[in-house]
């Protein structure tokens, strides 16, 4: 063999291992989908901020937490709820024209939780519930829950767990 054939079997070689390395090297997930499991995570964080900010208010009627403690909890639950509806508003900006009856939903359980004066008498007990029954049932259409084995939220279209991997 002279040496233009082994160069050109060389180059060859290197534009087909090129080509079998490329699948590998990209990023198997697409942008939207690493987005949109991120939007989930921030959902669910701000449910469970809404859950805490409402066993708070409620501990604090029954006397379980100190009057002197309650003021700074509450203030750091909205300041933590208030951090990741920033971040959900960089993730997926919603056009006020089409707000869903389930981010109306959200938008007022957020407001009634937020306008509490500390005797957790902003709205009814039956009225958040009711609030909150529509709020999951809006939400039951998008994500699939959770992870049985790690508890992070999965999506309807995910096989297995993106964060353990467990087939669902």
């Amino acid at each position: 063999m002279d040496l233009g054939a082994i160069l050109i079997l060389l180059a060859l070689l290197l534009a087909v291992g090129v080509f079998l390395a490329a699948p590998l090297m990209r990023n198997s997930r697409p942008r939207s989908m690493e987005e949109s499991q991120e939007v989930s995570e921030l959902l669910a964080e701000r449910d469970r901020i809404i859950n805490s900010l409402q066993e708070l208010d409620f501990d604090f009627n029954l006397g379980k937490v100190p009057e002197e403690a309650y003021p700074e909890q509450r203030a750091d639950l909205l300041q933590r709820g208030a951090s990741i509806l920033q971040k959900l508003d960089a993730l997926a900006p919603q056009a006020a024209s089409r707000k869903t009856a389930a981010s109306a939903a959200t938008a007022r359980i957020e407001r009634a939780a937020a306008a509490g004066d500390g005797s957790g008498k902003a709205l009814a007990d039956d009225r958040i519930e009711s609030l909150l029954a529509a709020r999951r049932a809006a939400r039951r259409s998008k994500s699939a829950g959770f992870c049985p084995r790690c508890g992070k939220p999965v999506l309807t279209n995910d096989r297995f767990c993106p964060n353990c991997g467990k087939s669902l």
